[in-house]
């Protein structure tokens, strides 16, 4: 009997989710269906319902639904009751069982850059659902925490999530620092850049050293991944991300071992199909503007 996945989010077009799962049933023969559905805030408990109704299986949770989605859940696991945020949703014996790959998603995405988290030092650009599930997985890497938000009060509260968890963690102001020549990893995780705008303040200064990820995949690069390796880091969009924690879905999911390799082959033509896309668009409006 054909299984039904899905993502959730708003906006949800630029998702590119269907795709990678779609690949990996395709490679294992399985029948299963992946879809995307654009669900408004307000209609968030409407859209849960639905996709019960429906008989989903399951379906992951993107912006801005992965704290809200919590209340109408019958149970967390461990990784999303840290976090405080849910991006992957099981429906099993009836019950609406909420997860979180996003950290253990990000750790294995980076790890094979950063070689090696305990004692090293992480900034993250923002407190979020993702920066939630990210923080708390580096902390349980060994990793010391730095955390800048625009809202300093959600910056502490995820300071002192970490801390409940026995992890390091300090909060500090949504600027540039001492901290910059002193970072091992630094991580943003607002949507800012997602439409091409330029990051509040530029990274000069920080540490040649430093791994420097954005969690946006696209564009590519985005302006803050610009000015970083304009500094001389090293550099990494989120589409490592993307894959390892849908892969980590897909086995909460589905169990076994995700197919990692044609996710990523499917995600990254995708990619650049959209991305080809995207250019012809920006020409022609060029050229009716000229």
């Amino acid at each position: 009997m054909e299984k039904h996945y899905a993502v959730i989010g708003h906006p949800i077009e630029h998702s590119l989710s269907p795709e990678m799962h779609k690949a990996g049933y395709v490679a294992l023969g399985l029948d299963a269906e992946y879809q995307r559905f654009d669900v408004e805030p307000s209609h968030l408990a409407e859209a849960v319902e639905g996709l019960c109704a429906l008989g989903f299986s399951g379906w992951n949770v993107t912006l801005p639904h992965k704290e809200n989605i919590i209340s109408l859940l019958d149970t967390l696991t461990p990784q999303a009751k840290r976090a405080g945020a849910v991006n992957t949703v099981k429906i099993q014996a009836g019950q609406r069982i909420g997860h979180n790959t996003d950290g253990d998603g990000f750790v294995c995405a980076v790890e094979g850059e950063l070689k090696g988290f305990k004692g090293k030092k992480a900034v993250l650009l923002g407190a979020g659902g993702a920066a939630k599930g990210i923080a708390l997985a580096l902390a349980e890497q060994g990793m010391q925490l730095h955390i800048l938000n625009r809202t300093p009060e959600k910056a502490e509260r995820l300071v002192q999530a970490i801390q409940r968890e026995g992890g390091t963690a300090t909060a500090g102001v949504f600027a540039p620092g001492v901290w910059l020549g002193d970072v091992d990893l630094l991580v943003q995780t607002t949507s800012v850049g997602l439409h091409g705008e330029r990051f509040p303040f530029s990274v000069q200064g920080i540490s040649e050293q430093a791994l420097v990820v954005d969690i946006i995949f696209n564009p590519r690069e985005t302006a803050f991944l610009q000015d970083a390796k304009q500094q001389g880091c090293r550099t990494l969009n989120g589409l490592g991300m993307l894959l390892h924690q849908g892969a980590l879905a897909w086995e909460f999911w589905l169990g076994g071992q995700a197919p990692v390799e044609e996710m990523r082959q499917a995600l990254q033509k995708q990619l650049s199909q959209r991305l080809s896309t995207d250019g012809k668009k920006e020409a022609r409006n060029g050229r009716s503007k000229g």
